[in-house]
């Protein structure tokens, strides 16, 4: 029997010519990531097990993007921890003020990953990089530490669920639509530590931020990770971009998946997932009639180039609602000077947005956005559970940047229609 294309990977940073789904491995990795939250656990971790060096100073990143600029003592002491250290172990890939930016966002901008690649995070969001034909997945800050010390990492090799992608999507529609609607599909255990597949000529009608999203959020159905093929889109991405030369793995054309669903990509509406679940999806055609009190538009799922330029075009020009908060966060300060230099930046205040620093800050209730008790928020981000945001009586819509927008622009969830 074949093997898939995670599977593929994994073998080869195990050095085996072939696994299958359930059995365990010790594997080389290519990047270990954490950020300001998972790295002083880590750090303390590697501390007490007596570890005194990492693996690679060029293979570990540190990310502070969760509670940076800091919001109180506790998130300053967290930083503190990562910084000293990045410091004392040379780290290279080390983000801080002024350089930062939500990592899932950054690695793939700044080239740190890239296709082939074997990589874990202690975020559960790095099943992101599957986009770029690598194998990522989330980890907790012990085996971080470990990961950061030896550069392996233990695995069950994951059974997958094939995605066959045909078509191509409607204007106002974009991976945030495609990722929802499997979501509300298949549920949120739907995939429990499978491998998500993306396959078929779709494919090749997706741009890469939308990859991006839609592998960012195949944790939400309970995936080990997400994954694309490496074509011309992939290639002309990486190009001049990425650190090493990538190593591109393709599904065997026996390889066994569990089932494949076929989703038609012409046929996806903008979709919106109500509270408290990414699985309970609507129609945002439907819910014209819930008020909402604030948007956020950015994370590490729709905070890259494509999002903005979204948003921007339907707010240009434009009032936002008497009494919506619009909070726009540029997913790296990269995206963020292009938005200033394009002048997107002042078109969002004109509107009567607010633009913050990258930062992952409202998406889990951190900061730069927390809702009241009976307050509702439309937001690009990847989770809505109870208290998310804030109050455990707020709520949470998950949206494309179109569908937060045009909201935006009414004080009621709505679909965007292009004029």
């Amino acid at each position: 029997m074949g093997m898939t294309m995670t599977q593929k990977i994994l073998a080869a940073h195990a050095g085996l010519d072939h696994v299958v789904a359930g059995q365990l491995i010790n594997a080389k990795l290519d990047i270990v990531l954490g950020n300001d939250i998972t790295t002083p656990v880590a750090v303390n971790e590697f501390n007490k097990a007596g570890f005194d060096k990492i693996f690679d100073k060029d293979r570990v990143a540190i990310v502070l993007d969760h509670f940076v600029p800091n919001k109180d003592i506790k998130a300053a002491a967290q930083s503190k921890t990562c910084r000293e250290f990045a410091c004392s172990h040379c780290v290279s890939h080390f983000y801080d003020v002024g350089k930062m930016g939500i990592e899932h966002a950054l690695l793939p901008e700044q080239g740190v990953v890239t296709a082939g690649d074997c990589i874990i995070g202690a975020d559960s969001h790095t099943c992101t990089y599957g986009a770029l034909g690598a194998f990522s997945t989330g980890v907790g800050s012990t085996d971080m530490a470990a990961g950061m010390a030896t550069g392996m990492a233990w695995f069950k090799v994951p059974a997958a669920i094939k995605f066959n992608l045909m078509g191509k999507l409607p204007s106002n529609c974009s991976g945030k639509d495609v990722i929802l609607t499997i979501i509300g599909m298949i549920g949120v255990d739907g995939a429990l530590y499978k491998s998500m597949e993306f396959t078929g000529e779709g494919v090749a009608n997706l741009s890469m931020d939308d990859r991006l999203c839609i592998c960012n959020m195949a944790i939400e159905a309970g995936a080990k990770n997400g994954i694309f093929p490496v074509d011309d889109v992939t290639m002309a991405y990486m190009a001049g971009r990425c650190e090493r030369k990538a190593v591109v793995y393709s599904a065997d054309s026996d390889a066994e998946y569990e089932k494949t669903i076929d989703i038609d990509l012409s046929k996806i509406v903008p979709t919106v997932a109500c509270p408290h679940l990414p699985e309970n999806t609507k129609p945002a055609s439907t819910l014209g009639n819930i008020k909402i009190d604030q948007v956020v538009i950015g994370s590490c799922t729709n905070g890259r180039m494509e999002d903005m330029e979204a948003a921007y075009n339907i707010l240009k020009g434009k009032q936002i609602a008497d009494g919506i908060r619009c909070i726009v966060i540029p997913g790296t300060m990269q995206i963020l000077r292009e938005c200033v230099e394009r002048g997107w930046y002042t078109a969002f205040i004109d509107a009567g947005a607010v633009v913050s620093t990258p930062t992952c800050g409202p998406c889990l209730g951190g900061y730069m956005g927390i809702l009241a008790e009976g307050e509702r928020c439309v937001a690009t981000t990847n989770r809505n559970f109870v208290g998310r945001m804030g109050h455990v009586k707020s709520e949470v819509y998950l949206a494309s940047p179109h569908t937060a927008a045009a909201s935006a622009l009414t004080g009621y969830i709505t679909e965007y229609k292009e004029a």
